[in-house]
């Protein structure tokens, strides 16, 4: 599973997102949106944070730790 984390260089929700994945024992890479205008354009993004996983837009939104723990919980199950 590739996880990926797409922010602008400002957005200072960043460092919560990180948090939770390594409690989760969530792999990640960054992502700053300023450097890539061509997943702006792929993923019709207009704000900050993202959550890219394999390649499908999952969240639009800083989502809570429930949430993260919800949709990977749900992942485990069907893998």
């Amino acid at each position: 599973m590739r996880v990926q984390l797409l922010v602008t260089k400002t957005d200072f929700s960043v460092a919560n997102i990180e948090r939770e994945f390594r409690d989760l024992g969530v792999g990640y890479q960054v992502n700053y949106l300023e450097d890539h205008p061509e997943l702006i354009s792929r993923h019709n993004i207009r704000h900050s944070p993202n959550i890219l996983i394999d390649g499908e837009l999952v969240f639009r939104h800083q989502p809570t730790e429930n949430e993260l723990k919800a949709y990977f919980q749900q992942m485990k199950q069907r893998h």
